[in-house]
């Protein structure tokens, strides 16, 4: 693998970075917080216009036809700011979906849609429904942005995958309050007649299609993740270098240095975790599922620490409602049980190692 950006990647990062600190501002992300939705439409709209939403899909349906790697670079910028939108719901989780076990068909069809900006969501990450009898029933909880989407992609118990729009008859979908309010959850609730043409493949076809979407997907998160991590950083050295105590700039103190390098050290290494996973995915071979479980493992439990150390370094102000610091701790705490917890994610790993006999017992 060659860890080294191009200049074209680069670009692509520097594009998003300069888009997403302009339009997705502290103003913004506060009016999203304080809103009913926690949902920014015109900022989604902008961002699907510059064509990041179709990144990995084929240009022959739409998209710009890039790879993960562009992907996690894009991906650490909406982590670094908490852009309020379902880019990744939409970009990552419905597109691998699609291409993983939709028809040709189908994929002419829905992946244009994705790539303009039509708002997705990926149920059954969490719990799941079941497709008897051709109907969808039961219910799906922890939905991320289900209630601002426009296409639902759903994995059922039988390993069957369901795309539903969100105007469904039998289809009820209820916002819930969630701890991130940046990336809210919804519970869906299916009573749903499905034709074939709602099914990707065939019914129960679609093991190998859910288990890939999930695993890609949790590589990736690990380069969102990598970003709010960099932003809790960067933001407590700034304080550090504004903040007087003792007649001191607090920087100056030893122990504040200490955890400041600390800090840089898990972000550093969780960047280095993060783009492997996604060098991994690019080169789809037997090295994804480990490099995935891998990043997700080790970059959950780093960005818990870093975002708890900058409310900690940051002193009273850290712990106020109006400063961004909670935000950030509170994305880390949601993100370390979505698509898979640290355990669960060095569970897999050791089971694959110790499958391929790659470590000894």
């Amino acid at each position: 693998m060659d860890f080294a950006l191009s200049d074209d990647q680069r670009a692509i990062q520097e594009a998003a970075r300069d888009f997403l600190t302009d339009a997705a501002n502290p103003e913004v992300i506060r009016a999203a917080v304080e809103g009913t939705t926690g949902f920014d439409e015109g900022l989604w709209a902008s961002f699907a216009e510059m064509g990041f939403a179709g990144l990995m899909i084929p240009e022959a349906q739409g998209g710009l036809g890039l790879g993960a790697v562009e992907m996690a670079l894009v991906l650490e910028e909406t982590g670094r700011v908490l852009a309020p939108v379902p880019f990744f719901e939409t970009a990552v989780l419905a597109v691998q979906a699609v291409l993983g076990a939709g028809s040709e068909e189908q994929k002419a069809s829905l992946l244009p849609r994705l790539a303009s900006g039509t708002r997705a969501s990926f149920a059954g990450a969490a719990s799941r429904p079941t497709l008897a009898n051709g109907r969808l029933t039961g219910t799906a909880d922890f939905v991320t942005f289900g209630h601002v989407a426009e296409l639902i992609v759903v994995a059922t118990g039988d390993d069957s995958l369901v795309v539903l729009e969100a105007d469904t008859p039998g289809l009820t979908i209820e916002a819930l309050p969630s701890l991130d309010r940046t990336r809210r959850f919804a519970t869906l609730t299916f009573d749903c007649e499905v034709t074939d043409a709602m099914l990707l493949g065939a019914p129960g076809s679609a093991k190998a299609a859910i288990e890939r979407t999930l695993t890609i997907g949790a590589g990736l998160l690990a380069a969102e993740q990598t970003g709010g991590m960099q932003y809790s950083l960067d933001a407590t050295v700034d304080y550090a270098k504004q903040r007087v105590q003792f007649g001191r700039l607090i920087g100056s103190f030893q122990a504040y240095k200490h955890m400041l390098a600390d800090m840089m050290l898990l972000v550093e290494a969780s960047r280095s975790a993060a783009y492997y996973a996604a060098a991994a995915i690019d080169e789809d071979g037997e090295e994804l599922a480990e490099a995935a479980h891998a990043a997700r493992g080790y970059v959950s439990d780093a960005y818990r620490s870093v975002s708890g150390d900058a409310i900690q370094l940051h002193g009273g102000i850290g712990f106020t409602w109006e400063h961004h610091a909670h935000l950030y701790f509170k994305r880390a705490r949601a993100c370390a049980t979505w698509l898979g917890t640290p355990d669960q994610h060095r569970e897999a790993l050791a089971a694959l190692l110790l499958d391929g006999d790659k470590i000894a017992v």
